[in-house]
């Protein structure tokens, strides 16, 4: 599955509809433990510059470094946005303790149309999105992901959500048929894959451990914790 390219003519092709729990583990920790790590990893390689610029909150120099790859089709991870992530932005990120960054591992071609559109600016396809400005749009997805990622037509299911975040149907295709964002995607994955062992969504990497599976407020706060 690491190896799998998605294409401009998948993503064209009607979205292909989305294998709920693809390659997903759910994290079977008791609330307030401290999940076990996959493996270790070099945060200084993790965060060398990518294909695409970081979409990152939180202080630079922040004690914990949360990297987090994820699908936008994969239900535990809309979990974790919708349950956790808030929360814990509030409490760490916001406060200067921790330092969270988003990085793309589409499991399948709906997901990365959908990775796309959090990455184009709405008002101009031809430029990025800011963090302020994809962080919303992730969080708005994964909160409809059972509308959109399931649908019989992709297309008009990731069309409908856009609108909702200011695209028109001309710079929703434009984004969509744009094929150097679609191979910067690609290889933001296939960097995860091969060089941090990224296998499952959500993967964190945390202050060079990784962690695979969604994680409670609860969790995520005692490991946060007890790196600081």
């Amino acid at each position: 599955m690491s190896e799998m390219q998605l294409t401009k003519r998948q993503l064209l092709g009607g979205v292909a509809a989305a294998t709920a729990g693809l390659a997903v583990f759910s994290s079977a920790n008791a609330a307030a433990e401290i999940p076990t790590a996959d493996g270790d990893v070099d945060m200084a390689a993790v965060l060398k510059p990518g294909e695409l610029p970081e979409m990152a909150l939180g202080k630079e120099d922040a004690k914990v470094t949360i990297v987090e790859y994820m699908s936008m089709t994969c239900p535990h991870c809309a979990h974790f946005h919708t349950t956790t992530f808030d929360e814990i932005k509030k409490k760490y990120v916001d406060t200067g303790k921790a330092r969270f960054i988003i990085r793309e591992f589409p499991f399948d071609p709906r997901a990365a149309a959908a990775f796309m559109l959090a990455r184009c600016n709405a008002s101009d396809p031809t430029k990025l999105s800011t963090p302020e400005q994809y962080f919303p749009m992730v969080s708005m997805l994964f909160k409809q992901q059972p509308t959109w990622a399931a649908a019989d037509d992709g297309r008009a299911a990731l069309l409908q959500m856009s609108k909702l975040a200011g695209f028109s149907e001309d710079s929703f295709t434009k984004c969509l048929t744009n094929q150097k964002l679609l191979d910067e995607v690609n290889a933001t994955r296939e960097r995860g894959s091969k060089e941090f062992g990224v296998n499952a969504t959500p993967t964190f990497l945390i202050n060079g451990k990784r962690y695979s599976g969604d994680m409670t407020v609860d969790t995520m706060s005692a490991l946060i914790d007890s790196l600081l």
